[in-house]
């Protein structure tokens, strides 16, 4: 057995600042992954698909990349049996420098260009074809027998709580809407126009949608694939690719709903999906990684604003889109901790609660904002959040996030992107662990100055001005 994940994590983050991945001008933030929590959670899901599947049947589980385009990361999923679903040629690329294999690539995505449908079938990947257009420039590709097509439908089941994460609504931009009129008898005949049509798809959202409006999306997949296969008179229908979307626990350290939750209440809405006939593919992200990933940034400054105390640190909305522009929407948990990457908590905690390994400080709580460094009023990470006092030179780290949160950086005020690493514990719950059992390992470097300039077109720098000499 493991050390636990969150004392994992607090041993991680004094060793961030011990080691340096976390200190000074250069480095004033990092982004930690867990790997350990990662092939937790993969073999979690693993399991749990294993336990209500039939015996021998095909199930293939993706990554969806946008929730970590870090080329190590889709590599370490990989190697724990986690393919990529990929939404973009960018991401597609970070798939195969990964060594992803094709037959472990799914494309989804609204905007297909037609070199974008050519490519995926000259490679051999899995493709879901998002509307009538886009089959038609399928149709013209001519693909044979042996090409991986499928076609996202909408059920239009409604919403959940965070309505940009629904698309199983209405007016969804998403798949074919199965209740508008007379497309389900369009999508029935499109069918059985295209034998080479063999897989169908649907994803009902992710992050507030109810488990079982998840479900009831699976249901109404797999009731228009017997439908279809009904119509064709055999089961051309042959791979239903049923979405990933599972809700992450922001709010403690506890893992719910989980994977074994999911499956179960699938196998209880939908017997059929698991009797064998169909293969299966899940395109989970989110769920994947969250709970492995820490962003820890050093407090700049300590002050205040109508009596209301403000840490002024270096992760805002450069790193936590979307928990600065959609709070309420995207909380997020951060914890305190001293200059030397120590545990701080409230002085009336008993100690045991603390736990002796990872080390504390005990501070007064006080309700305070938590401030990244972009040039607007609105980037805070938390707001009036009641924590042990943030002073300068302290430590703020911004939990559960694994994915999204560093791996898809915001560019605002030319911030320069964090390092992030993998950290692995060499010791395990017989003994007592220490700092200096953790390794850490690189995922991405810090971006440099000299890259954030190249990147902001440095090398053009006269191109405006007409003139044909390079910059200096």
């Amino acid at each position: 057995p493991t050390t636990p994940a969150a004392p994992r994590r607090d041993l991680a983050i004094r060793a961030a600042v011990e080691q340096g991945l976390v200190s000074g001008d250069q480095q004033p933030l990092a982004g930690l992954l867990d790997l350990a929590a990662v092939r937790e959670s993969a073999a979690a899901l693993h399991s749990a698909f294993a336990e209500v599947a039939a015996d021998g049947q095909r199930v293939l589980h993706t990554f969806a990349v946008k929730a970590g385009s870090l080329v190590p990361v889709l590599r370490l999923l990989d190697d724990c049996g986690i393919g990529a679903e990929v939404a973009s040629p960018g991401e597609l690329a970070l798939a195969r420098a990964a060594g992803v294999h094709p037959d472990r690539t799914v494309l989804d995505s609204p905007a297909k260009t037609a070199s974008e449908l050519h490519e995926a079938l000259n490679t051999g990947i899995a493709l879901n074809a998002d509307n009538p257009e886009e089959l038609a420039r399928l149709d013209a590709l001519r693909p044979d027998a042996d090409a991986r097509l499928g076609l996202r439908v909408n059920p239009q089941l409604g919403g959940g709580a965070i309505d940009a994460m629904s698309t199983a609504t209405a007016t969804s931009k998403f798949g074919v809407a199965l209740r508008d009129e007379g497309a389900r008898a369009w999508v029935v005949r499109a069918y059985r126009q295209r034998p080479w049509l063999t897989r169908l798809h649907c994803h009902v959202g992710s992050q507030g949608m109810a488990l079982e409006t998840m479900a009831a999306g699976v249901r109404a997949t797999y009731e228009l694939a017997e439908e279809i296969n009904a119509a064709v008179g055999h089961q051309q229908v042959s791979t239903l690719d049923i979405g990933g979307g599972l809700p992450v626990n922001f709010d403690t350290d506890e893992i719910t709903p989980s994977y074994a939750d999911y499956a179960r209440l699938l196998a209880n809405t939908v017997p059929g999906l698991f009797d064998g006939r169909y293969g299966l593919v899940t395109e989970f992200g989110r769920s994947l990684l969250a709970k492995a990933g820490s962003i820890v940034a050093r407090v700049e400054y300590a002050k205040s604003a109508g009596g209301r105390p403000i840490a002024v640190t270096h992760a805002g909305a450069q790193v936590a889109v979307r928990t600065v522009f959609a709070p309420d929407a995207w909380p997020i948990r951060v914890r305190a901790y001293d200059p030397k990457g120590l545990s701080k908590h409230a002085s009336t905690a008993e100690p045991a609660a603390v736990g002796a390994a990872t080390g504390s400080t005990a501070v007064e709580e006080v309700a305070q904002d938590v401030a990244g460094p972009c040039c607007f009023a609105g980037d805070l990470v938390a707001r009036d959040r009641v924590l042990p006092r943030l002073e300068a030179g302290d430590h703020a780290a911004l939990l559960d996030t694994g994915a999204y949160y560093f791996s898809n950086p915001f560019g605002y005020n030319s911030l320069p992107r964090p390092g992030v690493y993998g950290f692995t514990c060499a010791a395990d719950e017989a003994q007592e662990a220490h700092s200096g059992d953790i390794r850490f390992l690189p995922v991405r470097s810090p971006q440099s100055v000299e890259e954030l300039i190249t990147e902001s077109g440095g090398a053009h720098r006269d191109a405006l001005l007409g003139r044909a000499e390079a910059a200096d």
